[in-house]
């Protein structure tokens, strides 16, 4: 019991440890003001862009130097592409940072360059870009990208703290009925998947079935959401593909698990008249494919709203500073930062909870079993 307390207490002060560097690393970069510094409304939207957007290399903070340059500090990421030469692989720190921020790469026999977080091939013969009236290259063309990205690694990360979670959790179990450690934390939230979300919705003979598959999109959601409270910059399930395909699996689960019921209840409705059969049937298929799509927008606008809140909210010192000067500013921007940034700790679990739940409701309906009369 002594060990359980202590694995909350200290989960409890990282989470807040977390949370505060969290406000100061987000209203830190709002305040600055030349070389590169954020200090206009087009250059707030902008940082909130960057920010929401993935990344092919990790950026922890950047400063401005003596000489008034901008300075990143962070680490690489591997890009892996296929071109029209073949599979090309090199550091994203090839792509450095520079004025005009379009640096081309030799790579092998190939020219690429990085423009607007998209990696493109230059045409044959060229070793510059051109852009047209909109920006948009006009010599060269997009690769398929296979690098791995700030999501792509966050997603790993997530998968090996959940590794470790369920595997104290398995050791804890036997060791004896009641697990100990860091296992005494997790047992609750997996009891409270079983018991509140899966049992009521899927039912007692089916649930088991389907037990890992909630429990895996359960933590996912929650600790990626966690993740992007942290100063780490990661913002996994605010990507439209990542959301996309968890709705998928639960997509493909439903279908695959439904019994004739299930279908029987879409295409040919029990006790409903013939002719309603044919107006109700395309509605009900309908309803199959906006599910998933209910799924996947609810946990990405939800995800991408928060994180854009949060930082607005830290860039008001940037308005509010002209008012009340830059230390009331700044206290009254990391206040209101930090309380929305509570509350969205709170979402973070809200929105792991409601995805799991209506995954297993959608997989509850699919495996009834009917007994029409």
């Amino acid at each position: 019991m002594m060990i359980a307390k202590k694995s909350i207490k200290f989960l409890a002060i990282l989470v807040l440890v977390f949370t505060s560097f969290s406000v100061f690393a987000e209203s830190g970069n709002t305040t600055l003001q030349d070389g590169g510094r954020v200090n206009t409304k087009a250059e707030i939207e902008a940082y909130k862009q960057h920010h929401l957007a993935d990344s092919h290399d990790f950026s922890l903070f950047s400063y401005t130097n003596a000489d008034n340059k901008r300075k990143h500090i962070g680490f690489p990421l591997p890009i892996i592409v296929w071109t029209s030469k073949g599979l090309k692989t090199f550091m994203s720190s090839a792509f450095h940072h520079n004025d005009d921020g379009h640096v081309v790469v030799t790579a092998g026999d190939v020219q690429l360059t990085k423009i607007h977080s998209k990696i493109y091939e230059l045409n044959e013969g060229e070793t510059t870009v051109s852009f047209d009236e909109a920006h948009h290259a006009t010599n060269g063309h997009k690769v398929i990208d296979f690098s791995i990205t700030k999501s792509v690694f966050g997603m790993f990360l997530v998968g090996l703290l959940m590794i470790f979670g369920f595997r104290s959790l398995a050791k804890g179990y036997q060791k004896g009925a009641i697990p100990t450690g860091f296992a005494r934390v997790l047992e609750p939230l997996v009891l409270y998947v079983r018991d509140e979300i899966a049992r009521p919705n899927i039912g007692e003979k089916h649930y088991r079935k389907f037990m890992g598959f909630l429990l895996t999109v359960f933590f996912f959601i929650w600790i990626s959401n966690l993740l992007g409270l942290t100063p780490l910059g990661f913002n996994i399930t605010g990507q439209l593909a990542i959301t996309v395909c968890l709705a998928l699996f639960t997509f493909f689960i439903v279908q695959f698990s439904a019994n004739k019921d299930y279908w029987k209840h879409i295409f040919w409705m029990p006790g409903v008249p013939v002719v309603m059969k044919f107006i109700l049937a395309p509605i009900e298929f309908l309803g199959i494919l906006t599910k998933p799509f209910s799924l996947f927008v609810r946990l990405f606008a939800n995800i991408t709203a928060g994180h854009s809140v949060v930082m607005g909210i830290a860039a008001l010192m940037i308005i509010l500073k002209t008012k009340f000067g830059t230390a009331g500013a700044t206290g009254v921007s990391v206040f209101l930062t930090l309380f929305l940034t509570l509350i969205e700790l709170l979402v973070a679990f809200l929105q792991a909870y409601i995805f799991t739940m209506l995954s297993s409701l959608f997989i509850g309906m699919a495996v009834e079993e009917h007994e029409d009369h």
